[in-house]
């Protein structure tokens, strides 16, 4: 049972009713996650301005994917976890092994490799990376702009990470739990 409440497009008001009804427009459904962000218009529009831009960015989804994947497991987000897993198989096309080595931040392409060893190094650090994860990456062929949407990626997937771990928000896709990480 979520901790913050879903509020559904029929009884939205205002911006939240604005965002929600674009959110239904774009994906043909509201995810239970922007339902429970609609409690605060700002935190879902930021939430919608963010994703919408990186959309349109350097990273390709299949590798957006991979990250969501690779911070869902080092956050232990089952909500996003089962989000970007069926995302992954049904919008990025990602096979099921590609789908598991995201989850541990790695990949059979040696690139999408360099952009989780990267993300994961971030995470890890908490920002704090060296020199080498740096020069590893670029020597990996991950350009400056990757780099920059490495971080915002992380930056967004921490957000509805910790949002729905927080809301503890219903999943509306089948359940993939993290692994034990214990």
């Amino acid at each position: 049972m979520s901790t913050i409440p879903q509020i559904e497009l029929a009884d939205a008001t205002g911006e939240a009713a604005k965002l929600l009804g674009q959110l239904k427009q774009k994906l043909g459904s509201i995810p239970n996650m922007a339902k429970a962000m609609a409690n605060s218009p700002a935190t879902l529009q930021g939430y919608m301005a963010l994703s919408d831009a990186l959309a349109n960015g350097a990273l390709p989804v299949a590798d957006r994917e991979r990250l969501a994947l690779a911070a869902a497991e080092y956050n232990r987000c089952t909500y996003c976890l089962s989000a970007h897993t069926y995302l992954g198989k049904n919008v990025a096309k990602l096979a099921a092994d590609e789908i598991e080595r995201a989850r541990h931040a790695e990949s059979s392409d040696p690139h999408s490799a360099a952009l989780l060893t990267l993300s994961d190094a971030i995470a890890r650090s908490r920002g704090a990376v060296d020199d080498v994860a740096l020069k590893t990456a670029r020597a990996a062929g991950v350009t400056d702009a990757e780099i920059a949407e490495v971080v915002a990626n992380l930056a967004l997937n921490i957000l509805t990470n910790y949002f729905n771990i927080v809301a503890d928000t219903d999943a509306d896709l089948p359940v993939v739990t993290p692994h034990n990480h214990g």
